[in-house]
């Protein structure tokens, strides 16, 4: 007869086989498998807009007219989080390395943007929800004319080093010239001082895409003998076409395009 003990085993081995065979079976289920992990229906998006935003850095979206709809956190955070500051300084800092690498001659210049390089509309666009909406120019303009836009920090800071070391400095804006007034009382109140042209949209370039545009008045430049070191702008379009600068250097903006 046997002993309690070996009876006690004996279930206990049973059970365990038991549990052995429940568990393979549930393991050869994938749908059971799938079940004990439910799919979650929300998606963090952040991955996705910070791919998206790379692609709009790199020019690999081409023309885009809008933040897309799930970004639109993202890129608010982008801002207020102190991120868009450290990728302007980023720019900021390569913009001076090369700067001070420049033996200055006479003629040498670098070429400055004005909006979302030199003053920062960024009050602007939080007003209209970092872009979510797309670009309105009356808007635009009725805030342009306010000549409230501060400096952008680490554009400012490029800005007074390379009138200290000696480089023309030209403004390129794709502003009209009907607001030429404006602009340079804003940029005299941002801090800005001292370069020998501003340019603005005339009559004739009415119609012209911003990379045209900006490339005919680069060419107007180089024909009159100047050589264009550096370029700062936070558009694709102000840096590309022809005459171009030896060095571009792009700024953030994840906010519009410019074509």
């Amino acid at each position: 007869m046997a002993s309690p003990t070996s009876i006690l085993s004996f279930l206990l081995l049973l059970l365990l086989l038991l549990l052995l065979a429940d568990l393979t079976a549930t393991v050869g289920s994938s749908t059971e498998v799938i079940k004990m992990y439910p799919r979650q229906d929300v998606v963090a998006e952040e991955p996705k807009c910070e791919s998206w935003k790379f692609s709009i850095d790199v020019n690999n979206a081409g023309s885009w007219n809008s933040i897309p709809r799930p970004c639109i956190d993202f890129v608010k955070d982008y801002f207020n989080s102190g991120r868009y500051t450290a990728d302007s300084r980023s720019a900021a800092a390569f913009s001076l390395t090369f700067a001070r690498s420049v033996e200055v001659t006479e003629g040498d210049a670098w070429i400055f943007d004005v909006d979302e390089t030199l003053l920062s509309n960024l009050q602007f666009y939080k007003d209209n929800e970092f872009g979510l909406k797309p670009y309105n120019d009356t808007s635009f303009i009725e805030w342009v004319k306010k000549g409230s836009a501060p400096a952008l920090p680490a554009s400012f800071a490029v800005y007074k080093w390379v009138k200290k070391l000696g480089l023309k400095i030209f403004i390129l804006t794709g502003r009209d010239e009907s607001l030429r007034a404006v602009t340079e009382q804003n940029l005299i109140a941002a801090g800005y001082s001292g370069w020998e042209e501003l340019i603005l949209r005339g009559p004739n370039d009415k119609g012209k895409n911003n990379m045209e545009y900006k490339s005919e008045k680069r060419g107007e430049l180089v024909k009159k003998g100047y050589t264009i070191q550096g370029s700062s702008g936070d558009q694709w379009s102000d840096l590309m076409g022809f005459a171009l600068a030896k060095r571009s250097f792009k700024l953030p903006n994840p906010m519009y395009y410019v074509s």
